[in-house]
Order: structure tokens, then sequence, then C-alpha cells
């Protein structure tokens, strides 16, 4: 019989969308109005509750965003970027890549620091960037790149902005409420996050935290009506109500995800069960012969890179087609380098789910006719 989620779905191994609760799907089923009382506390709730996942519920504002994580990232690039500025973009996967062409296309000036799909920012040559360019406003950083599952040290990167009075944005999409970031600790003018990842809420709505300081100073800069922080915050503050139709249940599905969260045990709760799933994962796919891209030191509890095994026997689409019979969705890989593919640890699943996961591949590899553990062919 194939693994299913709670609504009787294939499971989600994947880095969003991801397997939801019944629960949070559950509450979808209700209409509101959008300018609705009830509605707009619920909504209001969400944006008070996410700066308090960064421990700065008073020098940050949450501003939502119609619409996938990117149109997020876009907004806090073409907001907080003004016209004359000019950005450091840290590049080591797609999302890097993406920012850079957001700000090709809103005309902002760039420099792109570029290390290898496996490889974590040079730290000393962001230094010697930074120290010879006065030109440089802000630095763009991806906090966990999922192209390979790398985590990125954000915390040494907001040390070098800090010490050049460089302004720092971060793209936390696959690691906000899982990973921890500490506006305390952590210097940064802007975070943008979605609905959809660790917090386990459905796709629709973007977010960016914005230091109330640094949105003050934005106005004008936008390069689109819709994707204008400033001015959505406005519209916001003044009214409780969004300049353009929200995603309703969307917000409503989320604001259940965060209180589940929250129950969980929040950033360290849900942070620990995906360790936990990403332990699980690694250890069996080690053992059957599987090779990850990522040393540990450098692997996110998020997505895991595999190579692909060289045996010629080894099909991918079959390999795929074959999980996805007993239950189990994966990615295909991402990078640029190498034949890979992803499983991702986040989502409604946990320790019993990974180990189902894990037997499936077993059982597919045999019907391939693949010797486990895997030998290596030349």
């Amino acid at each position: 019989m194939a693994a299913t989620s709670e609504t009787g779905d294939p499971l989600l191994l994947t880095p969003g969308p991801l397997t939801t609760a019944k629960s949070v799907k559950a509450v979808m089923v209700h209409d509101w109005g959008s300018r609705d009382a009830g509605f707009i506390a619920i909504n209001r709730a969400v944006l008070t509750r996410l700066p308090e996942l960064i421990h700065a519920p008073d020098d940050f504002v949450t501003v939502p965003m119609q619409g996938s994580g990117t149109f997020a990232v876009e907004a806090m690039l073409t907001t907080f970027v003004p016209p004359e500025g000019e950005v450091l973009v840290l590049v080591n996967g797609a999302y890097g890549h993406r920012a850079k062409r957001i700000l090709d296309i809103a005309r902002r000036a760039t420099v792109v620091h570029e290390t290898p799909e496996d490889t974590a920012p040079d730290l000393a040559e962001i230094d010697r960037i930074l120290g010879q360019s006065r030109s440089i406003t802000h630095v763009f950083a991806v906090q966990c790149e999922t192209t390979s599952g790398i985590l990125n040290p954000i915390e040494n990167i907001a040390e070098l902005c800090d010490r050049h009075d460089k302004r720092l944005l971060i793209d936390a999409m696959s690691a906000f409420g899982a990973l921890p970031l500490d506006a305390r600790q952590v210097r940064f003018d802007a975070v943008a996050a979605s609905s959809n990842k660790c917090i386990e809420g459905v796709p629709g709505l973007g977010f960016v935290l914005c230091r109330k300081s640094a949105l003050a100073e934005t106005a004008g800069n936008a390069t689109t009506l819709v994707l204008d922080l400033f001015d959505q915050h406005r519209a916001l503050e003044k009214t409780g109500q969004y300049r353009f139709t929200p995603p309703i249940h969307v917000i409503v599905a989320f604001h259940q995800a965060l209180l589940e969260h929250a129950e969980e045990g929040g950033v360290a709760g849900r942070g620990a069960r995906y360790r936990e799933n990403c332990r699980i994962l690694v250890d069996g796919m080690r053992t059957m012969g599987f090779a990850t891209l990522l040393p540990d030191d450098l692997q996110a509890p998020i997505i895991v890179t595999f190579h692909m095994p060289t045996d010629p026997r080894f099909d991918f689409q079959r390999f795929y087609d074959g999980l996805k019979e007993r239950g189990y969705v994966i990615y295909p890989g991402k990078l640029t380098v190498a034949e890979s593919f992803r499983i991702g640890c986040i989502g409604r699943l946990d320790g019993g789910h990974m180990r189902g996961a894990l037997e499936a591949v077993r059982e597919v590899l045999e019907d391939l006719g693949l010797a486990v553990p895997l030998v290596e062919t030349a």
C-alpha cells in the first residue's frame, strides 16, 4: 500500500509546496470577506506573530505580499534598493541568479560574487570587495540555497556588512521558521520568506520582515505598483486592509499553521524535527551507497542533494515513478555541475515517514536490478 498524508495524498519530499496538515487545509473550507472584522483580526495576528520569530517585535514590521516567495524577494529588492544603489549579490545557486535577474530588470547596479553550488561564499573575498567599493550600498544573500541545500553563513556575512556599513537583505525562503535568525545578533534591513515553507502553510503569500527605520526610507524606490512594500505597509497601517485582493484562504491557513508552529516549540521545535528527518535520510541513503553533494557541515536540514548513481541501469525517471507509486514525491536535481536529485526533509513529515521513504528507495533500486548498497561503475 502506498504511503499517504492525512488527506490521502502522496507525501511531498520537496522544498515546497509541502505535505500540509489536514488541520491547516481544513480552515480553508470557510469564506471571509476581505473587509470583515474577523478576517482583519486574523491577518493582524499573522503579521504580529512573524517578527517575534526573529526576536524583534518592536523593531520590525511584517509587510505581506500576494504571490509566491519570489514576489516577496522582488518586492524586497526593488523597494529597499534605491535607483542609485548598488548590490553585491552572493550567488551559489539558482536563487542568487534569480535575484541578479530581478535587479537587472529593475535597472539596479550589481556586483556578483559567485561560488560553486556546493561552496559557501568566500568571506575573505566579500571583505575585500566591500572594502574596495564605496558604491555598494546593499548585500543580498540566501540563507539556505535549495539548489543544493547548502546553509550559507548569514551571521558572518552580516558581520562583514556591519563592518563596512552596508545594508543586508536576506532571502530566507526555505529557512524561515526552522533555522534560527536572531535580529538581536544579526543586523539586516529586511528578510523575505513565504507561507508554504517551514511554517507549513499553503502557497500564495510572501512576506518581508522590514526594519521599521529602513522601511521608512524607501518611499519612491519601488519599480512597480503591486510590489511596493512601502505603499503596502502604509495602506495596512491606515486601513487594516490590503491595497488589492488578498489571498484570504491562504492567510487563514497560514494563521492556523503559525498556531501549530508555536505548539511544536517554534523555531527550535520545528528545526529539531527537520534535523532528525535529515539525519535519518542522509544516514539511510549513505548506507545504500548514495553520495551526498554536501559535507555535513554545509548541509541545511531542508533538502538534500544526492549524486546520481553511475550504474547505467539507474534511470531517474523510473526511480522517480517507482517512488511516486509508493507514495513519495521527490525532486529532480537543479545543479549545473553534476547529475543529481533532491529529497526534502520539511513539511508535515516525521522520522517514520523518512524511514518509509528509505524502504521505498530500496525497493525501487531492487526493481531496477541494482545491488544494495550501490556499486559505483567506471
